[in-house]
This record gives structure tokens, C-alpha cells and sequence, in this order.
């Protein structure tokens, strides 16, 4: 499917201005941001989208289940209905452009620099600039990426129904992954480099599942198959190296913020992620954070979109305050 913002007769935004003062700046395309927009939009603000990726990490899902009104939907079509809801409002968008910084001035506006030299002002800036899953790194992973290794359960764990699945971490998200999958795999095999570090209670509920068998202190080393995934070489805490037949492997080690523009600007938890009140408010009066970038628990697609929406509302209360 086409994600260029022209397909299926969509009517193309018009591009950004420098000489204009936006009241609202959004970076990202992905759930948070895209809602964040619609919001804004719907308040009546001048906003604009500056982004390198269309839809973020949605694209890269498979099948979406679990979004309120949508039964079964390819994450790549979630996104062409997004992007066609925001495209009808004529919302300007900056696409496959790299924003290389966010900075307050003395008069409390805010610079948004990208690639090519240009800088776009405006009133409050929201950062919706997700996350990355965090990856094994090693030979394989990225040639079966979509063709058996996934880096998320919930999305993509029905596709593996009554097949053999491999899950590799030790975290709360990794067992939590193994007890997701075992309802529908026909087996799993958590293997983890060391102890595990999940809860005791997650761990306990665990044990109660007889399609799951754990291997620790053992480390993938190894994607192996042919068009799709068939398993993995693993490499136990004597060196030994022996494969591991399945059809699916999910890297559940955590993610990765996208948090290049936040650092220097606002604060930061011990995880990385953009640290926002109960109105999505940074440290930074006007700066504001949606989605996966953020410290918000539960990183889900229908969280992301409602808490750009409240961002976007949250922003506008604060336009709304300013002299």
C-alpha cells in the first residue's frame, strides 16, 4: 500500500512554511501524533506534522486485533485510515525529513530545526517520536524480520496459531510474551542468556503453563531458515552450540525510546523515555510528549492515539494562557 499521502485520490497537504508562527508543531506520524493533529485541528489551531516515517511503528506490524472498531486489519491499512482522516483536514506534513533539534528561545517560542537548514517556529511543540524495539544483534535477525521474527506478541502472535515459538528475554515483557503466545502456539520456548528477572508472580503463573519449557543461561547466536524462519542456533553456558526447530521468534529484551530531541530539553527517566504529568506536559513549559517516546506504562496503538489527544487538548488550554 502506498503511504505517500497521495494514494487512493487523497488530496496532498500543503508543505510547511517558514515564515509562518504554528500555533502547534507535531513530530511523528505515528498513533499519537497522527490523533494529536486531529485534535488540534479540531480546535482550531494552525498545526503541522514534520516526520521521517509514515506511521511509525504500526507499518511494521502485520495484523492489528486489538483496536477498538477494527476487527482485523493490516497495520499498513490502519495507517492509510489515519493518515486519510488527518489528510482531509488539509493538514500540512513534512515528510522524510530528519529534525535535528528543539529549542526554546528568549521570547518562549519554540525553533524547530531540520535537515536542509530550515527552521519552523511555533507556540508548543509535541514529540510523538515513538520507540524502537530493542534487538538480539545478532546474524539472521534482521533477514527474518516479518518472515518469522516479531518483536511484539499482541500484535503479532495470532499469525503463529498452532505453530512452535521461540521468545527470547527474561523481563516482565518476555514472560508475559511466553503466557500471551502459549493460548495459541502449539509450543514455547523461552530461552534467556542468564536468571530471570520478571516478577516471582508472573513467574509463578508461568509454571502453570505446560506448553511453555524455559531455557536459561543459553543465548541465541543465530536466525536460520529458508524464505521463512525454521529456528535458531543457541549457544548453552559451556559453549555448546545446538539449534532450536520453530516457526516464529519474538525478541521481547524491551525498547529503545526515540528520544534524541528530548535529551538536553527535558527530563528523562532511568529508561530513557520522556518523563510527562497526567497532561502530557514536559519539564519544558509548552513542550509536550505522546505515546511510546513518553514514560506512559502500556505501550499500545489505541494509548499512543488517546494520549496524543490529550496532549493536543492539553497544548491548546495552554495557547489559550499565553499573553
Amino acid at each position: 500500500m502506498n503511504l505517500n499521502f497521495d494514494f487512493n485520490g487523497i488530496k496532498k497537504a500543503s508543505t510547511l512554511e517558514e515564515n509562518i508562527l504554528y500555533d502547534m508543531l507535531i513530530i511523528g506520524t505515528g498513533p499519537a501524533g497522527l490523533n494529536a493533529a486531529l485534535y488540534a485541528k479540531r480546535k482550531g489551531l494552525n498545526v503541522a506534522i514534520l516526520t521521517s516515517k509514515i506511521g511509525g511503528q504500526v507499518t511494521d506490524t502485520s495484523i492489528v486485533e486489538n483496536y477498538l472498531g477494527v476487527e482485523t486489519l493490516s497495520g499498513e491499512a490502519l495507517v492509510a485510515q489515519f493518515m486519510s482522516h488527518v489528510s482531509s483536514l488539509k493538514i500540512p506534513i513534512l515528510k522524510d525529513v530528519e529534525v535535528l533539534k528543539v529549542k526554546k528561545d528568549e521570547e518562549g517560542l519554540f525553533k524547530v530545526q531540520v535537515s536542509g537548514f530550515k527552521i519552523y517556529r511555533s507556540k508548543t511543540v509535541i514529540l510523538t517520536t515513538g520507540s524502537k524495539p530493542r534487538q538480539l544483534g545478532i546474524k539472521g535477525e534482521q533477514a527474518y524480520t516479518g518472515k518469522g521474527v516479531a518483536y511484539c506478541a499482541i500484535c503479532d502472535g495470532p499469525l503463529f496459531e498452532g505453530k512452535n515459538v521461540i521468545v527470547a528475554g527474561g523481563g516482565n515483557s518476555a514472560i508475559e510474551a511466553a503466557i500471551d503466545l502459549a493460548k495459541v502456539a502449539k509450543h514455547v520456548q523461552i530461552v534467556h542468556r542468564s536468571k530471570f528477572r520478571a516478577d516471582q508472580i508472573i513467574i509463578d503463573k508461568l509454571k502453570t503453563y505446560a506448553n511453555i519449557d524455559v531455557m536459561l543461561e543459553t543465548k541465541i547466536i543465530e536466525v536460520k531458515g529458508e524464505q521463512l524462519m525454521t529456528g535458531v542456533v543457541a549457544e548453552d553456558k559451556s559453549g555448546k552450540l545446538f539449534d532450536i526447530e520453530a516457526e516464529g521468534l519474538f525478541v521481547e529484551i524491551g525498547y529503545l525510546p526515540n528520544n534524541e530531541l528530548a535529551k538536553g530539553v527535558t527530563k528523562l527517566n532511568d529508561r530513557g523515555e520522556v518523563m510527562v504529568n497526567a497532561y502530557n506536559e514536559t519539564h519544558l513549559p509548552g513542550l509536550y510528549a505522546a505515546g511510546d517516546v513518553t514514560d506512559v506504562p502500556f505501550k499500545q496503538i489505541i494509548i499512543s492515539a488517546s494520549e496524543g489527544a490529550k496532549a493536543a487538548l492539553a497544548a491548546n488550554e495552554y495557547i489559550n494562557k499565553m499573553v
